[in-house]
């Protein structure tokens, strides 16, 4: 390795020190603003601008259809509840009149003999209840 050098603490610290006046020398010795390198930038700032501003029209959008399927569901919602509670109310009533139909059918049913029966035994039992006292 006869190309290889070590470098002492002052030839990199006079190389470090170089390298920093270059980079100083290139920042000082900029030329001034292109007018086209300008324009150029600015386009870009606008059409970044317009993309964000198409972005959040998008997202205002997405949200206000969002929420109007929100409304139209718990319409709907409203609508099968209340469907179901007249569902419910009129199989109750249904079931009420049945249960009245059924009792009116077995009253016709009843013989005077039965009838005379029922009376004779609630006679009969009220007589018992007064006998034990």
């Amino acid at each position: 390795m006869a190309g290889f050098q070590n470098p002492g603490f002052q030839e990199r610290q006079k190389a470090a020190a170089e390298a920093k006046t270059q980079a100083l020398a290139k920042y000082r010795n900029r030329t001034p603003v292109d007018p086209a390198v300008m324009a150029e930038k600015a386009a870009r700032r606008e059409a970044r601008e317009a993309a964000a501003a198409e972005k959040r029209i998008a997202a205002q959008q997405a949200k206000a259809e969002a929420a109007e399927q929100k409304r139209e569901a718990e319409r709907l919602a409203a609508e099968a509840a209340e469907a179901a509670i007249k569902a419910r109310n009129e199989a109750a009533a249904q079931a009420q009149a049945d249960a009245t139909a059924k009792k009116v059918a077995e009253r016709a049913q009843w013989t005077e003999e039965d009838r005379k029966a029922a009376r004779d035994a609630r006679y009969a039992a009220r007589k018992a209840r007064q006998g034990r006292r």
